[in-house]
């Protein structure tokens, strides 16, 4: 019986390492359909959302396995029951990042690459991503608590893309659609940092046992 929990348990970090997988990809993509102006990438992103929501669901049929037949206890619980909290984040990762597609599809955004704090707030919030399930996955309370201080990064670059955003305006008032476009954007980069936020609390939770409120 322990094998066959051990197994389950395995393919659960596997599939948790592809759904995070799957969102790096995503913000990635998204990002490069912003900065080149890439329709048909912004398509590819708000399409393949669905891949996300699948892996989800298998996530969630594992766990729920996990939870019936092997009536786990204790820190293997808490693990399997994080897993659950965590897959619902990345969803939402999944969903902003197809968010921010839709805009450049429906804004018919060319480019953004003069914003190039956008870009580096991208990378942050995929950096974020990454670690936060690789915390998950390794059981790494020092990495856990890494990814929520460096939500401070990503904050600090959404200020700097607002006042990329007011430079704009002022340099042309034409330029207006534009920078509520991008500032809609910015707010979704912000979100999906808040959500990795989320996920590295959840793993806490399943190493300590804690919240991250208890321990503060």
């Amino acid at each position: 019986m322990s094998n066959k929990f051990d197994e389950q348990l395995d393919l659960l970090k596997t599939q948790m390492i592809q759904m995070g997988a799957l969102c790096e990809e995503a913000i990635a993509s998204a990002t490069k359909a912003l900065i080149n102006g890439d329709m048909e990438l912004a398509k590819k992103v708000i399409t393949k959302d669905e891949d996300i929501d699948n892996k989800e669901k298998e996530i969630e049929s594992i766990c729920l396995k996990l939870l019936l037949q092997f009536q786990p206890v204790a820190r293997d619980l808490r693990q399997i029951s994080s897993a659950l909290k965590i897959i619902t984040d990345m969803e939402r990762i999944g969903d902003q990042a197809a968010d921010i597609s839709e805009i450049i599809r429906l804004a018919n955004i060319k480019s953004a690459n003069n914003i190039s704090h956008i870009a580096n707030m991208a990378k942050a919030t995929i950096k974020m991503v990454t670690d936060s399930i690789d915390a998950y996955v390794q059981q790494d309370l020092k990495l856990a608590k890494a990814v929520i201080d460096y939500d401070d990064v990503v904050d600090n670059l959404f200020n700097d893309v607002k006042a990329d955003i007011i430079r704009l305006i002022n340099e042309d008032t034409k330029n207006g659609e534009f920078a509520i476009d991008l500032m809609m954007i910015a707010k979704y980069f912000e979100r999906i940092g808040d959500h990795a936020t989320n996920i590295a609390e959840w793993v806490i939770f399943s190493i300590t046992g804690k919240h991250v409120e208890e321990e503060q």
